[in-house]
């Protein structure tokens, strides 16, 4: 089945509107090559298209030569370069290009914002805007699903995740040899070729322990000595797995030192799918001790989505007081406060008395089985 993705339409007005170029960050796997080429379809522009995994015009597109570019997209409307974080001085040749080639629309994707990012975000300042694309959203499938349909899908994603892939296979084998697949084949692949690192032992290794973890506060130190690793080691590598769109940190919200957490952050799974498979638990719900955590990182990560998706660019947050008072999460948004508490089940769950007094003018929300989906849509 094929989705249509909530950027499709926002990069296309972008591309008939404005001289800017366009640059897709993203997991790989998550359908930037597809997005793009959808985009393309309907523009009807004579594109040319060049891989930064395979070496053909590579040497040009980075030679710094203008001329030898413009012979290159000569007869072309549009250029596509596809992980062009691969590509040598990206940034800089992509400068020349927009600055040099008015009539030339541009657009890019990367899977890791490793080297991308490092490279492009000097040189292309107020040249590009920039989207980035993840796994499915709850927000696209309302495109396709009523809410009983999405409802009755809800512990397919809780185990295989949201990868496009995974909604094209029907048998668990199938899903279970894709997930497989992508955690060996590409999860590390950036790590390895840009973060330095010679072995994926020991990412994949703390990747398990950040797992089995999702939900709680991580300590650097105990994960350092249990892998046998220093703690600045495993901040880079965290670090790493940020910016290769594998895991995501969420920091303690804070106006009072004295008694809320700050020091440690929860760190969080962009696909669920990824997450199990890594642990090897692809169980049913109804077989599983960590359906808390599964639903916490869900809804959590859908709530990123969304509210990406609708240009709401909030800063998020958990928030927990030393005496065992916490939120799920924060949202701070236009000066005000959101505080949500996630449970899945529908037991009825008070705001947190320290959260009403320290924040007077906050909200609060319960997220359950009951609203969780106006909660991700709204």
């Amino acid at each position: 089945m094929k989705f249509k993705r909530i950027l499709e339409d926002t990069i296309l007005n972008k591309l008939e509107t404005s001289k800017k170029g366009i640059i897709v960050y993203g997991p790989r796997q998550a359908g930037k090559t597809t997005l793009v080429n959808d985009i393309i379809t309907k523009l009807r522009l004579k594109t040319l298209f060049i891989n930064g995994d395979q070496s053909q015009y590579v040497d040009i597109i980075s030679s710094r030569n203008l001329n030898e570019i413009k012979k290159l997209v000569s007869g072309y409307e549009m250029l596509f370069i596809d992980e062009a974080q691969r590509i040598p001085e990206i940034g800089i040749n992509l400068k020349i290009i927009l600055d040099s080639i008015a009539d030339l629309k541009v657009i890019v994707t990367g899977s890791s914002s490793l080297d991308l990012a490092s490279k492009i975000s000097e040189p292309l300042t107020g040249r590009v805007w920039t989207y980035k694309l993840y796994p499915i959203s709850t927000l696209e499938l309302t495109s396709i699903y009523n809410p009983i349909e999405i409802d009755d899908d809800l512990s397919e994603r809780l185990i295989f995740g949201s990868y496009p892939e995974v909604f094209l296979y029907n048998s668990y084998s199938e899903k279970y040899e894709y997930l497989r697949k992508l955690t060996d084949a590409y999860l590390y692949k950036d790590l390895l070729e840009y973060g330095g690192l010679k072995s994926s032992n020991k990412i994949r290794d703390l990747l398990k322990l950040l797992a089995f973890q999702v939900g709680s506060l991580v300590s650097l130190s105990e994960l350092a000595t249990t892998l046998e690793m220093s703690k600045d080691t495993v901040s880079k590598y965290i670090d790493y797995l940020e910016k290769s769109f594998v895991i995501f940190r969420l920091s303690g919200f804070s106006r009072n030192l004295r008694k809320e957490i700050t020091k440690m952050d929860k760190i969080y799974f962009y696909d669920i799918g990824v997450r199990n498979m890594l642990i090897d638990n692809l169980k049913p719900i109804k077989d599983r001790g960590d359906i808390g955590k599964l639903w916490e990182n869900f809804l959590i990560v859908e709530r990123i989505k969304s509210n990406e998706y609708k240009n709401r660019f909030n800063s998020n947050y958990f928030w927990r007081t030393h005496t065992g008072a916490e939120l799920d999460l924060v949202e701070e948004k236009g000066g005000e406060l959101f505080g949500y508490e996630i449970k899945y089940s529908n037991k009825i769950v008070r705001c947190p008395v320290t959260w009403k007094k320290t924040y007077k003018n906050s909200k609060f929300e319960l997220i359950n089985r009951s609203n969780w989906q106006e909660f991700l849509t709204r």
